[in-house]
């Protein structure tokens, strides 16, 4: 969670406004839910980019060179918080992970900038067990960078810590399922 309660409040209501729904959906897993977080509704527009970038900036430790994570969901949330860090004159690169290597041009299944011994935020937008976060820490290490930290904007699931422990690699969340008014779906 972050520290600057009056901007994390702000993200809370934006996300609330803008990202959650409620009905009868399926999730990743194959489950079915009740609630469902859209995230992208509150990282794709503009009062949200910024609320999401202030809060991921305070969370992302100063040794980090980098942020990013499986594509689609970590995409807006690493390239608006590297562009709001560059605005205030921080190095933050940003980077993608794909779901398929690429068998063409550089190939490979990172896009974006990530070197070899970067130090890296895993990021997503939203996460229910945090196996996209583990995909991307996995594509991480084999660029031969660090993941120092995961981080999600949402935490639907309350499990992706345990599981990232399990890979040494702390995580955050932004905002968990109870600041939304919903019980965590994993616990």
């Amino acid at each position: 969670m972050t520290g600057g309660e009056p901007g994390r409040a702000a993200l809370v209501e934006h996300l609330r406004a803008h990202a959650v729904r409620t009905g009868d959906f399926v999730l990743k897993s194959g489950r079915r839910a009740t609630w469902f977080i859209d995230a992208k509704q509150t990282v794709c527009r503009p009062g949200g980019m910024l609320l999401v970038a202030e809060a991921m900036l305070q969370v992302v430790p100063a040794d980090a060179t980098a942020i990013g994570g499986l594509t689609m969901g970590a995409d807006p949330v690493a390239f608006v918080t590297a562009g709001v860090a560059a605005a205030r004159g921080r190095t933050l690169k940003a980077f993608s992970v794909r779901k398929e290597a690429k068998d063409h041009g550089g190939g490979g299944d990172i896009a974006g900038a990530l070197d070899p011994g970067d130090q890296v935020v895993v990021t997503e937008d939203a996460v229910t067990r945090g196996t996209s976060l583990l995909q991307a820490v996995a594509a991480v290490r084999r660029a031969g960078a660090v993941p120092v930290l995961a981080a999600a904007v949402v935490d639907r699931g309350g499990t992706a810590a345990a599981l990232l422990a399990a890979e040494g690699v702390p995580f955050v969340a932004l905002v968990g399922a109870p600041d939304l008014g919903f019980d965590y779906d994993e616990r």
